[in-house]
């Protein structure tokens, strides 16, 4: 039942950043622009990120820690096609408020909090397997 609630309270809170989303997108000058750079980032992630994803976490990881690895990757795979047009021109902007952050070292915090939750998620699981009981077939199949 919690787990319904839970879904029902992240699919309102995704409706409505989308619609923020939407909202924001009407106010855009340049359309076009935008929607070519949405689209190259679709491509970019559906094309490169996400298969090579799939192929690290194939060759490098095994276990039951490849789906939080996977995760991992993918998240810090969007963040990085979200940062990438700063971290490709660095410097000062012509117009200081347009980027008025340190993008640089935000990614990297992000990269490391995506980091700390995977860590995190592959020790939650360890400590639960530790404190499951045997299952029926194991006890069956147990010398006496």
């Amino acid at each position: 039942m919690r787990m319904n609630v839970a879904r029902l309270v992240l699919c309102a809170a995704g409706l409505v950043l989308s619609g923020v989303g939407v909202h924001l997108l009407l106010d855009v000058r340049d359309l076009a622009g935008v929607l070519v750079w949405l689209g190259g980032a679709v491509v970019l992630h559906d094309a490169l990120i996400a298969p090579l994803v799939l192929l690290i976490g194939w060759v490098l990881v095994r276990g039951g820690v490849r789906g939080p690895v996977r995760g991992a990757l993918l998240v810090a795979g969007a963040l990085t096609a979200v940062a990438l047009p700063v971290l490709l021109r660095p410097g000062r902007p012509p117009n200081s408020s347009v980027l008025p952050l340190d993008y640089p070292r935000n990614w990297l915090l992000a990269l490391g909090a995506v980091a700390a939750v995977t860590a995190l998620v592959r020790a939650a699981r360890g400590i639960g397997r530790g404190r499951r009981r045997p299952s029926r077939r194991a006890l069956r199949n147990s010398p006496r």
